[in-house]
């Protein structure tokens, strides 16, 4: 009758070393992943951040340029707005501008002034999917257009904030107090973000 060798204590030992590099394994694994989890909460808000900046930079290079083409008299604005846009839906929908065109014996007035007003190299007409669509002429007693109607988008459309997730933006109107967080309506001299949050440089975002 043959009996069964019990292992011997170089095995049992080996077997041990085993067991015991395995948790050490799995506690190295789980203090990375706790490490790592921060780390990644960090750089996920650093790109919406990112996002937020460009797009209230977008927004506010949209005010200027329709800003700059109501003071070129372009298009007919409300006196009360001192030239800005009443809202951010007014730089989506566009507005229509209309030049003048070859005068009896002269030279056409071109695009020039619509072309100062919307630089191509600027990131809202950039972002316009047509800076000037929607193009009509009216011919003049010679035949040749007496005028140029354009339609000018200066927005292609509000961006969703990145840090509230809503197409929604607070306005600040040049009447306002510089201080005051109430929109009077009478225009949208700039906006900002309406999140109540910080960010990562103790910033606030609204402050932006």
């Amino acid at each position: 009758m043959s009996h069964a060798r019990p292992p011997s204590t170089a095995r049992r030992a080996e077997r041990g070393m085993t067991l015991l590099e395995l948790v050490m394994v799995c506690a190295i694994l789980l203090v990375l992943s706790t490490a790592a989890l921060p780390l990644a909460r960090i750089t996920a808000k650093r790109q919406q951040e990112q996002e937020l900046r460009v797009d209230l930079r977008e927004m506010r290079n949209a005010i200027d340029h329709y800003k700059d083409a109501a003071d070129r008299n372009l298009f007919q604005v409300d006196v009360s707005t001192d030239g800005y846009p009443p809202t951010l839906d007014t730089l989506v929908e566009g507005v229509d501008i209309t030049t003048a065109g070859p005068a009896a014996g002269g030279t056409p007035v071109g695009n020039s002034a619509i072309g100062t007003a919307m630089s191509s190299s600027t990131p809202a007409a950039a972002s316009a999917p047509s800076a000037f669509d929607q193009t009509s002429q009216s011919g003049g007693a010679s035949g040749a257009p007496a005028s140029l109607t354009m339609h000018v988008r200066f927005l292609r459309k509000i961006p969703v904030d990145p840090m509230t997730g809503k197409a929604e933006w607070g306005y600040r109107s040049v009447q306002d107090d510089p201080d005051s967080d109430a929109w009077g309506g009478q225009d949208v001299f700039d906006v900002y973000s309406l999140s109540t949050n910080t960010a990562i440089d103790g910033s606030k975002y609204s402050d932006w």
